[in-house]
């Protein structure tokens, strides 16, 4: 009987820490993309898009904290089988945001003229990566 509450109580303590990596795994910043950035929001939220300019939104629950960070995009290699470097846009924003977009500016043209999967960061002003995902270039 001993060994019995012994088993329960070792699978409560492995049930709990299980169930507390859930949670922690949708704590970090959410990448993601849109066509663009109406007067009503988000317009057009995908993962797979046709060859032109793309919007890059990022959200979390608390203020980010950065101030100068970059959008880059590394493009799949189907031959080699690695992401390459694409390209790469400077922004400058304020450390309390929580939501972001990043779209075409005159600096900053955030275009894919080429079909492919890219591989899309927000990178701080170290390199470090923020926030990543996977996107799908179409003709």
């Amino acid at each position: 009987m001993k060994k019995m509450h012994l088993f329960f109580a070792f699978a409560l303590f492995i049930s709990l820490f299980a169930m507390n990596s859930v949670i922690f795994a949708q704590n970090e910043p959410v990448l993601y993309f849109c066509e663009k950035y109406g007067r009503n929001g988000e317009v057009g939220v995908s993962d797979r898009f046709t060859t032109g300019y793309l919007t890059v939104v990022i959200k979390n629950d608390y203020a980010l904290d950065l101030d100068d960070v970059a959008i880059q995009y590394d493009k799949y290699n189907r031959r080699t089988g690695d992401f390459e470097y694409y390209k790469k846009f400077d922004f400058t924003v304020e450390p309390d945001m929580k939501y972001i977009y990043f779209e075409r500016n005159d600096e900053s043209d955030m275009e894919f003229e080429e079909p492919g999967f890219y591989r899309v960061f927000l990178l701080d002003d170290r390199d470090n990566t923020v926030a990543s995902a996977l996107v799908e270039i179409i003709r």
